[in-house]
Formats: C-alpha cells, sequence, structure tokens
C-alpha cells in the first residue's frame, strides 16, 4: 500500500480477480456503514472493479488465518469509517464544549454514531486507503514473506495491518488536513526490525545479558520514548496553551517564508531547530505551524519536563522526552537512535532546541552534537535520503521569567520542574509583554551540508533547489579514528552553519537597542532626548546594513520612544525618576542582568564593529609603522578570545565582513594611500559616526574572562580545577571586585559567561595540572595564567578608551 492524499485510490492498470476489504471498525455502527457501501458498489465505484469482495477485520489474526496464505492475488483495500467534528467558524474542530459533554467528536460512542447517521449524515466518511495487491506486500515485505513461506505467518500480517493503517491514516490526512498527520504502531514495528534485532543480538553478546532480557528492556525504552500523538488532545492542547502566549504576545510570523517551507515539506521531511529563549518557545511554534497547516512536529525535549500532567498531555501532542544522560546504558541509546531514525525515515517533521537548554544571556548559546549526530548516522545508513535542517529564531521583545533566569546566573539554584512551578509559570505570564518575533532561515540540505563539510561516508548528490531563502556521528566499532574524527567534525561544522543561520534572521527589537543605550553610559540616567539621539546613529548603522529589525521606528520620536522605555519600567528593568525637571532613565537597580538578556538577543549583529574599534586603538597605540599589520593581528586575537561566545565563518569572510565595517566608518578607506600606517584621522571618523560599541558589546565577556584569568592566576598550577567550586569562586570574587569598581557591570558576574572563560582558558592550554612535573614547568603554566589575565586588562584599557570616544560620554557632544 502507498501514499495516497486524494479522496479516492488510483485504478489498478489489471482487474483484480477478487479483492478483499480490511474493515477497521470499532462498532456494530461502523460495520453497518462499511457493509451497506460495499453493497452499494463502493468498490466499483472507488477503484473499478466488481470483482468478487472478501471482507476481513482489520486484525492480525485475521489476516494470518484468512489473507496470507491465500494463492490467488488479491487486491487488499483499507476500509475505515471517519467522524467529523461539526463545523465551527468555518473549521470542523474539536473544542472543551465537547470534553464538557464528556465526548469525542473523532471518535463518538455508539449511541452518538447511530444518532449522527440520521441526523448529520455529513459528520462521516466512508475512507479507503491506497489498494495493494496481496503479491505487492509480499515483495514490499521479503523478510516477513520468507518467515511466512516457513510456516511463521504473523510478522507478515503484522506488517499488512501496519500498511493498511498508514494508507489510511495518509487518506484521512487528505481529508482533515497534514496538521493531523500522526503515528500509529510505531513500537511494534522497530521491534519486528530484522536489523534492530540484530543490533540487540549484538548488544546482547557485548554486555553478556540474555538476548530476551536486553529485548525487554528495548521495549520499555521504546515505550517510554514513543509519543503516543492523539488528535483529541492535540486540539485541546493547542486551544489550551494558546491562551498562555496569546494573551502574552503579538506574534509577527513570516508568513513567505512560512508558504515555502510548506512546499519544501511535500517532497521532505523538515527538522525544525529554534533559539531557545523560553519554556513558551514550543508552544508558540507548534502554534504558528498549527494555523498554516503544517503536520505535528516530534518535539524532543528533556526528561525534566516529564511531570504530571504536563508529560502525560504533552507526549500525546508529539512530544519525545529523552533521558538527560544515557549513562552506559547501550539498549536506552540503540532505542533513541532507532526511534529517531524511524521519525526521520518516515518523514515526520521534528523539532528541537540544539543548545540543548534555555539561554541565561540571551544570545545563542554553543550547540549540542548529540541528536545531529544520530541523523548523521540515519543519512550515512541512507535510512532516509535527505532532511532539511530549518533555523528558526524565536525573539521575544520582553519576557516575564527574566528575574529566575538572572537568579541562576547569579550563582542562585534552579528550581525543579514541577505542578506548583508550573502554575507559577503561566500566573508569570498574564501580563502583556509585546511582540514575539518567529523567523524560519535558509533550510540546509542535511545530506548536501554533511558531505559539503567533509564527512567521508556521505558522498554528495544532485542538490535540492531551496527556493526558501531570504537572502558528528558516534563512530561505530570498526571506524579508524581518523574517519570518526572527520565525521565529528562534518556534524560540528553543520551545527555551526545552523547557529548562523539563527543569528541571520534574528530582528533587532526596540528592547535590544534600548538597553544597549542605557548599558553603555556607566550608571548614568538619561532624558529621554538623549537616549534618542544617542539611538539615532545606531539605527542609522541598522540602515546602512539592512539588518532585520522590529518595530523600531517607535525609537525615533520622544512618545514612542517613552512607550518602550515606560513597559521596561513595568517589567522592571528600566527606573524612571520623575521628581526633576523632566523624567530620566536608568537601568534598575539589580537588574542588569535582564537588561543584558535583551541586549543580547541582538548582540551578534555589533560584534564585528566592536572589534574594529579595539583593533584601530591597539594599532594606533603601538605608535609602529606597520599599524595596518598590527590591526589585523589583533582583530584576529579578539576573535579567537570570543570563540565561545559568538559564531565567526573562517578567515577570509571574517576578513571581508571587518573589511566592509571599516568602509561604513570609512568610505573612501580603499581610495586613501595609507602607506601601512592608520593614523589618528581614522579614530575622529569613528568619533564622527556617532557611536562606538565596544564597551557597550564586549566589555561584560571580556571582564568575565579577566576574572577567570586572575583566579587561575592565583592558583596552584599543580592542583587540577573543579568546576563547579572554581565557578562559585569566581562568582564570589567577582562580587568582590564589582565594589572595588574593577567590574564595570554585574553583567559580567555571570555563571553563564564564566563557563565560557573557562572553556576558553582550557582550549588555551591554561587547566591542565602539572602535578609531578618539574618547578620550572609549574612556572611556565603560572606565567602563562599571568600573561593572559595581563593581555586582558589590556584590552580592558582599550575598551575605556573606546567608551571614551563615544559622543554619551564627551562633555558637550551628542547626549549631554
Amino acid at each position: 500500500m502507498i501514499e495516497h492524499r486524494g479522496g479516492s485510490p488510483t485504478k489498478s492498470a489489471t482487474a483484480p480477480r477478487s479483492v478483499v476489504a480490511l474493515v477497521d471498525a470499532t462498532s456494530g455502527v461502523e460495520r453497518e456503514l462499511v457493509g451497506a457501501w460495499l453493497s452499494d458498489g463502493g468498490i466499483a465505484k472507488e477503484i473499478g472493479t466488481d470483482a468478487p469482495i472478501t471482507q476481513l477485520d482489520l486484525d492480525a489474526g485475521a489476516i494470518a488465518g484468512r489473507l496470507v496464505g491465500r494463492r490467488d492475488d488479491p487486491l487488499v483495500v483499507p476500509i475505515r469509517v471517519l467522524w467529523l467534528p461539526p463545523e465551527r467558524d468555518g473549521v470542523r474542530r474539536m473544542t472543551f464544549a465537547d470534553l464538557a459533554l464528556l465526548t469525542n467528536p473523532r471518535k463518538p460512542h455508539r449511541l452518538a454514531q447511530r444518532r449522527l447517521v440520521r441526523k448529520s449524515p455529513d459528520r462521516h466518511v466512508i475512507l479507503t486507503g491506497q489498494p495493494a495487491l496481496l503479491s505487492e506486500l509480499r515483495a514490499n515485505n521479503p523478510e516477513a514473506a520468507a518467515l511466512h513461506a516457513a510456516g511463521t505467518s504473523e510478522p507478515f500480517a503484522r506488517s499488512i495491518l501496519r500498511a493498511a493503517v498508514v494508507a489510511l491514516e495518509r487518506a484521512e490526512r487528505s481529508v482533515i488536513g497534514d496538521r493531523y498527520k500522526v503515528p500509529r504502531l510505531v513500537a511494534e514495528e522497530i521491534l519486528d526490525s530484522p536489523d534492530f534485532l540484530r543490533r540487540l543480538e549484538l548488544i546482547a553478546d557485548r554486555i553478556g545479558a540474555e538476548p530476551q532480557e536486553v529485548y525487554r528492556r528495548a521495549e520499555k525504552a521504546l515505550n517510554e520514548l514513543v509519543a503516543a500523538q492523539s488528535r483529541l488532545v492535540s486540539d485541546l492542547f493547542t486551544q489550551a496553551m494558546r491562551p498562555v502566549h496569546a494573551s502574552t504576545w503579538k506574534v509577527d510570523t513570516d508568513e513567505s517564508g512560512l508558504a515555502a517551507l510548506r512546499a519544501l515539506n511535500r517532497r521532505h521531511p523538515l527538522i525544525f531547530l529554534p533559539s531557545h529563549r523560553s519554556y513558551v518557545d514550543a508552544f508558540v511554534l507548534g502554534d504558528v505551524l498549527a494555523r498554516n497547516d503544517f503536520p505535528p512536529n516530534h518535539v524532543i525535549g528533556g526528561a525534566n519536563l516529564r511531570f504530571w500532567p504536563l508529560g502525560p498531555i504533552a507526549r500525546r501532542t508529539g512530544t519525545v522526552f529523552i533521558r538527560r544522560s544515557f549513562g552506559d546504558d547501550e539498549v536506552y541509546k540503540a532505542a533513541v537512535e532507532e526511534y529517531f531514525a524511524y521519525l526521520v525515515a518516515k518523514r515526520f517533521n521534528l523539532e528541537w532546541y540544539f543548545e540543548g537548554g534555555r539561554t541565561r544571556t540571551g544570545k545563542l548559546r554553543p550547540p549540542r552534537f548529540g541528536l545531529l549526530n544520530y541523523l548523521a548516522a540515519a543519512v550515512r545508513a541512507d535510512r532516509v535520503d535527505d532532511v532539511l535542517l530549518v533555523p528558526v529564531s524565536i525573539t521575544y521583545e520582553r519576557l516575564n521569567e527574566l528575574g529566575a533566569i538572572a537568579t541562576e546566573q547569579s550563582g542562585g539554584t534552579k528550581k525543579p520542574e514541577g505542578l506548583a512551578w508550573m502554575a507559577r509559570y503561566i500566573r508569570s505570564q498574564q501580563h502583556s509583554a509585546g511582540r514575539v518575533y518567529v523567523r524560519f532561515g535558509a533550510p540546509l540540505s542535511a545530506r548536501e551540508r554533511l558531505a559539503a563539510n567533509g564527512d567521508p561516508l556521505i558522498p554528495p548528490r544532485v542538490s535540492i533547489p531551496l527556493h526558501h531563502t531570504d537572502s558528528v556521528a558516534e563512530p561505530i566499532a570498526d571506524t579508524d579514528p581518523e574517519t570518526a574524527q572527520r565525521e565529528r567534525m562534518a556534524v560540528q561544522r553543520l551545527a555551526f552553519e545552523i547557529a548562523v543561520g539563527i543569528n541571520a534572521v534574528t530582528p533587532i527589537t526596540v528592547n535590544a537597542l534600548a538597553t544597549l543605550a542605557l548599558l553603555g553610559v556607566d550608571e548614568r540616567a538619561l532624558t529621554l532626548r538623549e537616549v534618542r539621539a544617542l539611538l539615532a546613529p545606531v539605527l542609522g548603522y541598522i540602515e546602512k546594513r539592512g539588518l532585520p529589525s522590529g518595530e523600531l521606528d517607535a525609537l525615533r520620536d520622544d512618545p514612542s520612544l517613552a512607550v518602550v522605555l515606560e513597559q521596561l519600567s513595568l517589567a522592571k528593568v528600566v527606573t524612571v525618576y520623575r521628581g526633576g525637571l523632566e523624567p530620566v532613565y536608568s537601568i534598575e537597580s539589580g537588574a542588569h542582568l535582564e537588561a543584558a538578556f535583551y541586549r543580547n538577543s541582538a548582540v551578534h549583529w555589533f560584534v564585528n564593529r566592536a572589534i574594529l574599534e579595539l583593533s584601530i586603538l591597539a594599532a594606533v597605540d603601538s605608535g609602529a609603522p606597520d599599524q595596518l599589520s598590527i590591526g589585523w593581528d589583533e582583530a584576529f586575537r579578539l576573535r579567537d578570545l570570543l570563540k565561545f561566545e559568538f559564531f565567526f565563518p573562517d578567515r577570509t569572510e571574517f576578513t571581508a565582513q571587518i573589511t566592509a565595517e571599516v568602509l561604513l566608518v570609512d568610505p573612501d578607506w580603499n581610495a586613501r594611500s595609507r602607506k601601512d600606517t592608520l593614523g589618528t584621522d581614522i579614530l575622529g571618523k569613528l568619533t564622527a559616526s556617532g557611536f562606538t560599541m565596544a564597551h557597550r558589546v564586549l566589555r561584560s565577556f571580556f571582564d568575565a574572562q579577566l576574572v577567570v584569568a586572575e583566579r587561575l592566576a592565583a592558583r596552584d598550577p599543580g592542583v587540577a580545577i573543579d568546576r563547579k567550586e572554581f565557578l562559585d569562586e569566581c562568582v564570589s570574587v567577582g562580587r568582590q571586585m564589582m565594589l572595588q569598581q574593577r567590574l564595570h557591570s554585574p553583567e559580567s558576574v555571570s555563571t553563564e559567561l564564566f563557563g565560557s572563560a573557562l572553556k576558553l582558558a582550557d582550549n588555551r592550554g591554561l587547566l591542565t595540572p602539572v602535578a609531578g612535573t618539574s618547578a620550572k614547568d609549574r612556572a611556565e603554566l603560572t606565567a602563562r595564567r599571568t600573561e593572559f589575565a595581563d593581555y586582558l586588562r589590556g584590552i580592558g584599557a582599550r575598551i575605556a578608551q573606546a567608551a571614551a570616544l563615544d559622543p554619551s560620554n564627551i562633555p558637550g557632544l551628542g547626549t549631554r
């Protein structure tokens, strides 16, 4: 049985001599309806044959006893009665009113069925799935057919049952829409797979366990993993959760992007990979896709959200809960990988948050590679021809959960998820928070990108034309180390491309720019006129670059800007003093981390500008004759220092990007005869541009790196670093340095930033203990740690220079 999307199956090229009707009926009423339809010539009208019909229940036992052993070649036709909800506002859907009446319009009970047949005959449809000859079913399932020939009929009967159910589900979707695409009999099909059974046997041999015990563990894992989707629960859950975000945000969606994705989805499965800023991300994206008639995504989530009642409900809407850590459980790992490959092979759309958790800083976190490894394995094994990866940006103007995020960044303990937590969370969302922007990046062909990125086991194929554009696998036992490394690198490059795709469509919001302005004036309060004047050149810069943005016109006039700042005041991010001649605005005391979260949602758009400023200052301050060379060297050093915070391209593209930034500052740059000297005129042009970015964009990251560098320099080089204890120490010392005004903002005192700085130090070889080595080696490590801290202090001094050049900090210029 093959896919059938129209109302009727296609006619057979050769008229069959007999027909077997596999009837999926749950009541006598449904049997009567199907029987009457058959007697009235329904098969003849649908398929164009008057061959004799045998009617069988859609049951594995009946199929095994009366179908699989037939010597003729009947045409097998699955049949079902499809019940439809009443039409409401032009759409057939279920509501909570149905639930209150203890009815399910899609599955009415027997008495309700009889009433519907009499009073609402339009509420049922006799549905036929795409038919297939028995010989075709044998050819499609050769291993099961071989077992039947050997005397075991059950596997072949189950394969026919599954094929019939799939054909009926596809026929249903042609009537009720793709958003109701749900899988059936998944665990059973996986457990019947000969390849998976062979893998379980190998695991049993390797771990020294009985095969039957390994099979039971795999069955338990699959029953835990498989999303048991329900159309009733999906309809009601969507209606229940929509008010949680619909009353809080106005959803702003790229409709043209959705139309292009829907066209691609007809040919390829899609994997949506969104940025993760809030627990409500999945509800916002799910609602957007449902309103545009996409099939429901299988959302891969952490088992920490599997608590009652959210867990059981979410599982029946397509959420797949995976344990945070597998440990050495090879059986569970095999079940996850097989289920993942099954979903991809069956062309179900998937969704997961590849950062591994919500961002605590507002910008993208480094990606996790686990599920991308499974995807690469499925492509290498040709389990799927191709999958399109869709970067998705979900950006909120304001978030009501930022207080808890800021507490975690400051060293606080994350509260465990549970029923009480969920009630508090829903209550916290009952305040208007502006817009949420949902943007879709250019989709990436998984096969094409893995091959281009050097995966040795994926040969490139003909490229898929992707018209939607606005613009590592774990090695198997016998994989050699070099091949395994190339596989891992290919997956990591793919993750990088996804992150770049998300950033490329992330819009700059009004709150991102408002906090960018207020965080860069060293605790000083600004009048409304000063804020507007400070933002004016930045808005011009955004226009010149053509960057994606939200409703930024609200920042151009005083009344609209006042509304933006008042909304931030209501969110307790900005404080307003009204006791003087006019209101003045500043960041609320203790709210710097929340303000930085908003700023950081757009900070990636300004990083190259900030690097340019610091590179120019380093070159000019050097006084050397080869200032151009010094400037470029400094730009590459800064890029290397920030590689665990931002996603930079290769050196060639990075060079082109920095050159483009120079031309924005000095359009005549290429025509100048510089003779390897920048000259102080470039500093004047930076000032004339109306703003500098280094202190607004990079200071918190380098301040956090300085805390880590100084704590490392003070450590015994022979003692290993305990990560948690070290980060706790950085938080405590960072607070002291804030009180001493050695750090410029509380946003630098962040476990997230300290964690990235620790990765950077490890990457530079500053963590490895040298216990047992010579005193000279230990002294050398301490010296390198000290040198690193000294270099960061030098960067801090240049950031202070950049801040002094900013018109907002120059008396008589700009906003003062």
